[in-house]
């Protein structure tokens, strides 16, 4: 009996049909964030984040949280995520992440770090360990940074 209410029961969504897994059908949804944002405040925020993250290179710390930025912006987190997920279309982590790739590419090619390790490059892009650093890299760039360096060599 209670395997045909299984059977039977609405998956939520309203079309009267089972999913597996007890899942349900996603429905399409705006961010409520976006209907308070006011935009004139969110123009403002965007160019502060980049000024800040961007400009000073807060992204080369490697604990510098997205509470931080908020208290260094003068406002609260969960509008400062808001800010970032409308705007830059990420995550506060995946937006510091894009940072340190940059960083870190202009760092491997340059020959002035030629010495360096690939530990240190990472480190040096701010972020706090090798397997984090590995995996933003292959994740953005589909390879190594250790294939990059050795792909890209003498090109700087």
């Amino acid at each position: 009996m209670v395997e045909q209410e299984k059977l039977n029961a609405d998956d939520g969504g309203g079309t009267g049909k089972r999913l597996p897994y007890n899942l349900r059908e996603q429905k399409d949804k705006k961010p409520s964030y976006r209907t308070v944002m006011r935009v004139r405040l969110a123009d403002e925020l965007y160019r502060k984040i980049v000024d800040i993250v961007e400009g000073q290179k807060k992204y080369r710390d490697p604990y510098y949280t997205a509470k931080d930025l908020a208290r260094d912006l003068h406002t609260n987190s969960r509008y400062l995520s808001a800010v970032i997920n409308s705007r830059f279309g990420k995550n506060y982590s995946c937006l510091l992440n894009d940072y340190r790739i940059k960083e870190a590419l202009r760092l491997l090619q340059d020959r002035r770090y030629a010495e360096r390790s690939i530990e240190e490059i990472g480190a040096m892009a701010g972020f706090t360990n090798r397997q984090s650093f590995y995996a933003a890299f292959y994740r953005n760039l589909g390879e190594t940074p250790n294939n990059y360096r050795k792909r890209n060599e003498g090109k700087g």
